[in-house]
């Protein structure tokens, strides 16, 4: 049911945040992320902040959308108590879970409450994240016409044994099906790939790769497999019954997703991330590796405004009975410090292709990227220009770069 919360120092009651959120607000970009915590199944290596229907404990479904709402009326009243500057959401993303287990009805309720309360700004992005076999052309219809404008399919595999060895329940040939109905209604679609699934080859990966590829979608995420301790998959390899991903078969899977995905059109723009053109990457994902606000709406789920980080109650019945009671439902925040900052300033734009301004870099930093450029590391183009943008090798070796960069640690 999701990891534990960070620690941190008990939020107020009232929500409010301190002075520091408000400095340079006018400045930064502010998104919303909407966490839809209802899954049909759990899938075994899941270790997100989801719930099935015998995990709700008194939650239910269909009181969320309003819950919700009430969190986001909340939103604007604290940003407004707090003296942080109104800006519109440019960017809203529903996530999960599986936002679309939801009726489309309750999605657009909760996307008409942010344009009423925050405002959306011209052209904002808004998706969502949805499972194959979760919509029909008519859900699809009705979200392009409420407002969303991208969804995000979680593909993650072509392949049948390799769906089987996450759980997932969706059939792959559906996948083409629900990109031409999402296509239809008008909207934008991503694809999302996990690869280093146990069992799980580097031709079965290419056949997933090109599977998508051939879908033709504006975006694709393709992330390597996380054990997580507690999962169901966790349990399975310490059994022995499934074997560990293996690091080098993950590079290589790494590597040739980047090959295929340059042949097919597509930019890399994150470490993780490939887009069809710079107007395709997903700009609320952006908004977290540009270090930019956002206000986390659900259980669970976390805000970030202007060095200042909350999280809310985790549990569906706990946020609900927060809320009910007229208390906000962050149970946790941080007020981060300035070398924390910049630790996270340099970690994030260190993953992103625009890259990351030599000169801002202390010293050490700076010092620090011949050796890099000589390893193979970062782009010696990019960085005659003055800027630091990671190789292919590089991405593969990104916390390793940054650990240079902020202290001088070698690069295995």
């Amino acid at each position: 049911m999701g990891a534990a919360l960070p620690l941190g120092e008990p939020a107020p009651a009232d929500g409010l945040l301190p002075p520091q959120a408000a400095v340079g607000a006018a400045d930064r970009a502010f998104g919303v992320y909407v966490h839809v915590p209802f899954c049909r199944v759990r899938c075994g290596y899941c270790d997100f902040n989801t719930y099935t229907s015998d995990e709700l404990r008194g939650a239910r479904q269909a009181d969320y959308a309003s819950q919700a709402i009430d969190e986001i009326r909340m939103s604007r009243r604290v940003l407004e108590a707090s003296e942080v500057v109104a800006r519109p959401a440019e960017t809203v993303f529903f996530g999960g879970g599986t936002p679309t287990l939801l009726p489309a009805h309750d999605l657009v309720a909760m996307l008409g409450a942010i344009r009423d309360e925050i405002g959306l700004a011209d052209g904002a992005e808004v998706t969502t994240e949805a499972n194959p076999d979760s919509v029909g052309p008519r859900e699809l219809d009705e979200l392009a016409a409420g407002g969303f404008t991208r969804v995000s399919f979680g593909m993650q595999s072509a392949v049948p044994h390799v769906l089987t060895a996450l759980d997932r329940t969706h059939d792959p040939e559906r996948v083409p099906q629900v990109v031409a109905w999402a296509r239809d209604s008008g909207l934008d679609v991503s694809l999302d790939l996990i690869y280093g699934t146990p069992g799980e080859s580097l031709d079965d990966w290419r056949r997933s790769l090109e599977h998508a590829i051939a879908q033709q979608p504006d975006h694709l995420s393709a992330y390597a497999l996380i054990v997580e301790e507690g999962t169901k998959l966790a349990r399975q390899i310490r059994r022995g019954e499934l074997a560990e991903p293996s690091d080098d078969l993950e590079a290589d899977m790494y590597e040739l997703a980047d090959e295929l995905l340059a042949a097919g059109g597509y930019d890399w723009y994150e470490v993780s991330n490939w887009a069809r053109g710079a107007r395709h990457r997903s700009r609320h994902n952006l908004g977290y590796w540009r270090g930019d606000d956002w206000w986390g709406v659900g259980p669970g789920a976390h805000s970030h405004v202007g060095g200042v980080r909350w999280w809310n109650a985790k549990h569906p019945s706990a946020y609900a009975e927060r809320l009910a009671s007229g208390v906000s439902p962050a149970v946790g925040r941080e007020v981060l410090d300035a070398a924390t900052r910049e630790t996270e300033r340099v970690l994030l734009a260190t993953r992103i292709h625009e890259g990351l301004e030599i000169a801002s870099l202390q010293a050490g930093g700076r010092q620090a990227v011949a050796g890099l450029i000589a390893d193979g590391l970062v782009d010696a183009k990019a960085a005659l220009s003055g800027v630091l943008t990671l190789t292919r090798r590089g991405r593969l070796l990104a916390d390793a770069v940054v650990r240079r960069l902020l202290d001088g640690e070698p690069v295995g």
